[in-house]
């Protein structure tokens, strides 16, 4: 798994047509040690794999990336700052093709807006 021990979910619930995921980052993950040393950042595609996941969990389904567009990354997510991260997805089903819009959240700061396209494997 890509993302062992990285992050814990604290609260998975559903607004409307929106999850909403509040994750506990673990600050002393080894993927920090080299991204980057004394200043962690959590990498931008780990942020999108974190979507990712949380479709594959929405939907019950393997999956893999077709396209990501829209991809805008905000603001750094410092796990010094706070360890908490707040997924809000939206998830639709086309067929074979899941689509996955959201945004990731920390400490109130928009962090990523993401769109992409996945097709189940």
């Amino acid at each position: 798994m890509l993302l062992k021990d990285f992050y814990k979910v604290l609260e998975s619930t559903q607004q409307e047509d929106t999850y909403i995921t509040k994750l506990s980052i673990e600050k002393t993950h080894p993927l920090y040690a080299g991204h980057f040393p004394n200043r962690p950042v959590t990498p931008g595609v780990i942020l999108m794999h974190l979507f990712k996941q949380e479709a594959e969990r929405r939907t019950n389904k393997s999956l893999t990336l077709v396209k990501a567009n829209n991809v805008k990354f905000m603001a750094v997510v410092d796990p010094n700052t706070s360890d908490e991260l707040i997924l809000e997805t939206k998830i639709s089903l086309e067929g074979e093709i899941v689509k996955v819009r959201g945004v990731a959240r920390q400490n109130d700061a928009l962090a990523l807006k993401f769109s992409a396209l996945y097709k189940a494997v």
